[in-house]
C-alpha cells in the first residue's frame, strides 16, 4: 500500500476527501454518541475543524490511490497561552510543559491504514516541518490506557506528566525537535 502525506492546503479541494476526513475523525473518536446534531458539530470543531480553519497549513493527509487513508492536526504555537484552545482545561494543567513542547499534533488513520506505518510517517512529516519552522518541541495528549501511547513512544514521544485517575487518565507525551 502507497501512502503519499500531503499538506492540507496543497491539496486541491476535494468533497470526496473532506468526507473521509470526517468519516475517519468520527470513526477515530472514543466518543461516539452525541446529545444531538449541535453537540456533534462542537465536537467536531474543536478536535478537527479549528485545524482546518486556522492551522491549515500544519494539517496533513495521508493520501492512498487518492483515498484518504488518515490525516494529522496540528499546530506550533503553545496552545495554554492561545484563547482558541481555552475551552480545553488540560493544557493550563500542562502549561509548564506546553511551554518547552509547544507544537502538538492529533494523528487519526482509518481502519484499512492502522499499523501500516502511514501513522509514523505523518508523525515525521509535521515534526521534520515543525524543527524546520523553528518548534523546539512537540507534545500530544491522550488516554494512559489507550493504545496510541505506544504508537507515539515508538515515533520518539515520552512521558512527561499525568492528570486524572483511572479510566479518565491524560497522559502528556512530549519529544524534542
Amino acid at each position: 500500500m502507497s501512502i503519499t502525506i500531503v499538506r492540507y492546503t496543497d491539496l486541491p479541494y476535494s468533497a470526496r476527501v473532506a468526507q473521509q476526513l470526517n468519516a475517519i475523525f468520527f470513526q477515530s473518536s472514543n466518543t461516539q454518541s452525541f446529545a444531538d446534531e449541535d453537540v456533534r458539530a462542537q465536537f467536531r470543531e474543536r478536535w478537527l475543524g479549528r485545524y482546518l480553519t486556522h492551522y491549515p497549513q500544519w494539517f496533513y493527509v495521508a493520501l492512498s490511490d487518492g483515498d484518504c487513508a488518515g490525516y494529522l492536526a496540528g499546530c506550533l504555537d503553545n496552545p495554554a497561552k492561545l484563547p482558541l484552545f481555552a475551552d480545553i482545561a488540560l493544557y493550563k494543567t500542562f502549561s509548564n510543559w506546553t511551554e518547552k513542547y509547544p507544537a502538538h499534533l492529533h494523528v487519526n488513520l482509518g481502519a484499512a491504514y492502522r499499523s501500516a506505518g502511514a501513522g509514523s510517517e505523518l508523525v515525521g512529516r509535521f515534526c521534520n516541518d515543525a524543527r524546520h519552522a523553528g518548534a523546539p518541541g512537540v507534545h500530544v495528549m491522550t488516554g494512559k490506557h489507550m493504545r496510541n501511547v505506544a504508537f507515539y513512544a515508538r515515533n520518539g514521544f515520552r512521558e512527561l506528566a499525568s492528570a486524572g485517575e483511572g479510566a479518565a487518565a491524560v497522559v502528556f507525551l512530549a519529544r524534542e525537535l
